[in-house]
C-alpha cells in the first residue's frame, strides 16, 4: 500500500484538523469583528427609574463628569453615582435644588433606605473585553468618543458601535481623536486634529511613548 499512496497522506488528517481550526477561528473572529449586535446596539435608549437629564446637568449647568462618575480618571471603571451624590444638591439645606420634585422620589427613597436606584446599564462590553477608563482619559480620549455627545442628551442612548472594528480604528489612528488632556472633560471640545493642531496630537503620542495595542492580548485578557 505504501507504493500506492504517497507518504504525505499520513499527515493529511492533522492538516485537515489544523485547517478546520484556522477556518473556524477566522469565521468566528470575522463575525465578532463585524457583527456583535448585543454590544453594538446603536440607538438603545432605555427608560431609567429616574428621568436624569445629562443635557441639563452636564450641558446647561456645566457639571463636570467627574462629580458624578468619581475617579474615572484613576480607575478602570466609571462608577455609577450613589444617591448621596444626587442628594448633595437635591436636599433641604443652604442651597436646596428642586427638593419637592416628585421625580426625585426614587432617589430620596434610595437615600433613606440605602438600597441603590436600579439604573439600567446602557453601555456594556462583553465579558471577554478589557477596557480601562483611566488609561484612555489620561491619554486625551474624551467621553464623547465612546459615549457620544452626552451633554446634549435628555436620555442617554447607545450612540457608538463599540465594536471591535470601532476600537481598532481608533487604536490605528489615535492622532485623529485625541484632545489636549485638559479638554477631555469639556464635552464641547474638538480633537486636536480637527482644530488644525494635528502635529500637537502626534507630539503628545510621542511624548507619552504609548502605542495603542492592536494585538488580541491588548483588549482580550
Amino acid at each position: 500500500m505504501s507504493k500506492v499512496f504517497p507518504k504525505w497522506i499520513n499527515t493529511l488528517p492533522l492538516k485537515i484538523v489544523i485547517f478546520a481550526g484556522v477556518l473556524g477561528g477566522t469565521v468566528t473572529a470575522g463575525i465578532t469583528y463585524y457583527f456583535t449586535p448585543k454590544y453594538t446596539r446603536v440607538g438603545y435608549e432605555p427608560t431609567q427609574p429616574v428621568p436624569f437629564s445629562h443635557a441639563l446637568h452636564a450641558g446647561q449647568l456645566g457639571m463636570d463628569c467627574r462629580y458624578c462618575h468619581v475617579g474615572v480618571e484613576k480607575s478602570a471603571h466609571s462608577t455609577i453615582p450613589p444617591s448621596q451624590t444626587c442628594m448633595n444638591c437635591h436636599t433641604a439645606g443652604m442651597m436646596p435644588v428642586n427638593t419637592n420634585n416628585p421625580r426625585l422620589a426614587p432617589v430620596q427613597t434610595s437615600f433613606e433606605s440605602g438600597v441603590p436606584v436600579a439604573w439600567v446599564k446602557v453601555h456594556q462590553n462583553p465579558d471577554y473585553v478589557y477596557f480601562n477608563h483611566a488609561v484612555h482619559v489620561n491619554r486625551g480620549v474624551s467621553c464623547v468618543e465612546c459615549h457620544g455627545q452626552v451633554n446634549q442628551m435628555e436620555v442617554v442612548r447607545h450612540e457608538k458601535t463599540l465594536s471591535m472594528a470601532f476600537c481598532l480604528d481608533c487604536h490605528r489612528n489615535p492622532g485623529d481623536r485625541i484632545r489636549d488632556p485638559k479638554d477631555v472633560f469639556n464635552l464641547d471640545s474638538l480633537p486636536l486634529a480637527e482644530q488644525g493642531r494635528a502635529e500637537e496630537a502626534h507630539k503628545l503620542i510621542k511624548d507619552w511613548n504609548v502605542i495603542p495595542p492592536q494585538s488580541c492580548s491588548g483588549c482580550h485578557r
